[in-house]
């Protein structure tokens, strides 16, 4: 599947940066192009990967380039005074050759939760393509502001966009890990789980057909139920001997993979990416559609094993449009990505909006409270004030 990434403020552009990455290492390619949004100078200037040609720096009239500082009211609104320039900078963007866009952006702070859902809403009027969203949740240490934050983006990004993929930063932060280490391999986890499953039957000719093919409709089809969408991933590493020289000019295969147990490891690595570390933890019963893919090397990708997979997640979902395939790669290991989209049964979700709300209330009653103390302050002093004149 061909995507033109938009990342939008930090976490967004930097989660595109490690998506190109990752591409780039694995040879994916199914990234087709990608900028970054931001209000903030530095954050764009810390990309790597994203060429400087198609970073932009929004907003410059109201904060010159210093960000909103958490307010995602400001950045809503200053995404939507330029997002004229963000347009014009997507139409130069090769789409004829996209199937859909991914809008990346990090839920918590100013400039991704308000300025993303402002972007998907442009697009949407524009094309003809899926636009898709990911969004990064905070972790509860990070502050109430950008809880607040992430439960009103929240509703207003899944509103704007065709599905909403969301990873949950509290549930992949190792305690005692720093800010810096834990992101790091939070984004290389995401970029290799939709590595996977958005390359799946991208193919340059030169590699293994797959038996049954996971092509761009498939994953469309699957997030077609709109709502919220998460994904997991289980991999393992085979035990393969080295290739000699003369099996790899025969072309002979590496190993003889024992079918029955080809099946059973697959079938493993289904479960337990449906049941292991999903991007958001929910309750996968109810789901209103999936996908499973596999990844590995051809001769140890059973056919039996994949549709037994894809089975037993019908029955755990209780929902029959659950797709499936494989997708033949060299590699030493064998991966199952499991999609399930329409999930609704989130109990950080839930989470999120009640904090957000008693986070409200506090703000509000501290705000009349400095008012208040203010008003009696100002009384106070009016009888000591002695006239000027």
């Amino acid at each position: 599947m061909k995507l033109a990434l938009i990342g939008v403020g930090q976490a967004g552009g930097k989660v595109v940066d490690a998506l190109i990455d990752y591409d780039r290492r694995t040879q994916s390619d199914y990234i087709v192009d990608a900028i970054a949004v931001n209000t903030a100078r530095a954050d764009l200037m810390g990309l790597r990967y994203v060429p400087k040609s198609h970073q932009l720096l929004v907003g410059t009239s109201r904060v010159k380039g210093h960000g909103v500082g958490a307010d995602n009211d400001l950045g809503a609104e200053v995404t939507a005074e330029d997002v004229g320039d963000v347009l014009s900078m997507i139409d130069d963007l090769p789409v004829h050759e996209i199937d859909a866009f991914l809008i990346v952006a990090g839920l918590g702070g100013g400039t991704g939760s308000g300025g993303a859902p402002v972007i998907a809403r442009e697009l949407k009027h524009l094309y003809t393509e899926p636009v898709y969203g990911l969004g990064i949740l905070p972790a509860r240490d990070e502050g109430g502001i950008y809880t607040l934050n992430a439960a009103r983006s929240l509703q207003t990004f899944v509103a704007e966009v065709d599905n909403l993929i969301l990873f949950d930063n509290e549930a992949w932060r190792r305690t005692g890990e720093s800010l810096e280490a834990g992101y790091s391999e939070i984004n290389t986890e995401l970029a290799r789980r939709l590595g996977v499953l958005f390359s799946a039957g991208e193919t340059d000719g030169s590699s293994a057909v797959a038996e049954s093919v996971v092509d761009a409709s498939e994953i469309i089809n699957t997030l077609a139920s709109g709502g919220i969408s998460t994904i997991g991933y289980a991999a393992v590493e085979l035990d393969r001997p080295k290739r000699g020289l003369l099996s790899r000019l025969s072309g002979a295969p590496s190993n003889a993979a024992d079918d029955g147990e080809s099946m059973n490891r697959i079938t493993s690595l289904v479960r337990r990416a449906a049941l292991g570390r999903l991007t958001l933890p929910c309750e996968i019963a109810g789901s209103e559609r999936g996908l499973v893919v596999v990844a590995g090397p051809p001769e140890f990708l059973s056919r039996r094993g994949i549709e037994r997979g894809r089975t037993w997640l019908e029955e755990e979902t209780g929902t029959m449009e659950i797709r499936g395939g494989d997708y033949p790669v060299e590699s030493n290991f064998v991966a199952a990505v499991v999609l399930l989209s329409g999930v609704y049964n989130v109990p950080r979700v839930k989470e999120l909006q009640a904090v957000a709300i008693e986070t409200q209330r506090d703000m509000l009653a501290k705000r009349a409270s400095s008012a208040e103390s203010l008003d009696k302050l100002v009384d106070s002093g009016d009888d000591r004030l002695e006239p000027l004149f």
